[in-house]
């Protein structure tokens, strides 16, 4: 009975430190931001999109932890390509409605291929390019950087021409890159950073083609093409925590070099006519703690 007693106060002893210690790792992650990513809205008065789109902002805001903000990835519209100026200036208007309406959370953009207007007849005129688009927005720039919750996030713009001029293609060009270079280097390297960009950085999705014989095709416009260049740059800056993208439609979980690159499917799924292959009409949401981990999740609305 004394030998039982003895090891029983022994085991208390031994327990306890777990016990704070474990009280310490919960202490330290402590939730900061609860962010939802949308991406590829391609938003028209179509296929009973604008309603679909109302259902999800209403989703977003009824989660519990409420989140603090949305993170808009790009393809705010459906296609400004294609068509002329009344019916840009009509889905952009729409979306504007629709916000104003039926969502009271901050939204941070970036632009999508789809949210530049390439029209040869608008070459040398102010709405040519990507100009329509920020105008919109009221952005200055189309890639900027802002600190929340202790966390850094980082906007990017993947979407530029080819260097033959007739088609778009994944990059950040010199001048950002170099932007990009100076804020990872400016950043308290204890402060976790979070990217954002429409097209991905990193992806495994350009792998899932019908037909492959011997070999598979990678196309600029899929993935970024300097993408080695951004990878060793993350490696030098281990406080760069997650990367965000949507354009492919598909929904991806990577990491390579402890970054963990998510792809976070499309609000609008395939272009608001069902799945894109597997991948239903989603949303992310992700939780962010204060020691630079985070969990995400995928929202089905």
């Amino acid at each position: 009975m004394e030998r039982r007693s003895a090891l029983k106060n022994l085991g208390g002893l031994l327990l306890a430190p777990s016990l704070t210690l474990g009280s310490d790792i919960n202490a330290t992650k402590k939730p900061v931001l609860r962010v939802a990513h949308l991406t590829d809205i391609h938003l028209k008065n179509k296929f009973d999109a604008p309603k679909r789109f109302v259902n999800c902002l209403h989703h977003v805001q009824k989660q519990s932890p409420k989140v603090d903000f949305i993170l808009n990835g790009g393809d705010i519209v459906f296609d400004m390509n294609k068509e002329n100026i009344d019916v840009i200036n009509a889905q952009w208007k729409l979306m504007k409605d629709t916000l104003k309406a039926d969502c009271n959370l901050p939204v941070h953009y970036c632009l999508g291929n789809h949210d530049i207007w390439w029209n040869e007849n608008n070459k040398g005129q102010a709405v040519y390019g990507k100009q329509y688009s920020l105008d919109q927005l009221q952005l200055t720039k189309s890639y900027s950087s802002m600190i929340k919750g202790g966390w850094k996030f980082i906007i990017l713009d993947s979407v530029h021409l080819d260097v033959d001029n007739t088609w778009y293609i994944g990059k950040l060009g010199d001048e950002q890159f170099n932007w990009l270079q100076k804020e990872l280097e400016q950043t308290d390297k204890n402060m976790p950073i979070l990217v954002m960009s429409h097209i991905p950085i990193l992806t495994a999705t350009n792998l899932i083609e019908d037909n492959i014989i011997n070999r598979w095709t990678m196309y600029g416009g899929d993935m970024h093409t300097d993408t080695t260049k951004i990878i060793s740059l993350f490696y030098k800056h281990p406080n760069v925590k997650l990367c965000l993208s949507g354009h492919i439609h598909l929904r991806e979980k990577l990491v390579y070099n402890n970054v963990t690159y998510i792809c976070d499917g499309a609000v609008s799924g395939a272009w608001w006519e069902g799945n894109r292959r597997e991948t239903a009409p989603v949303y992310g949401l992700l939780d962010l703690y204060a020691d630079g981990s985070f969990e995400e999740r995928y929202v089905n609305y």
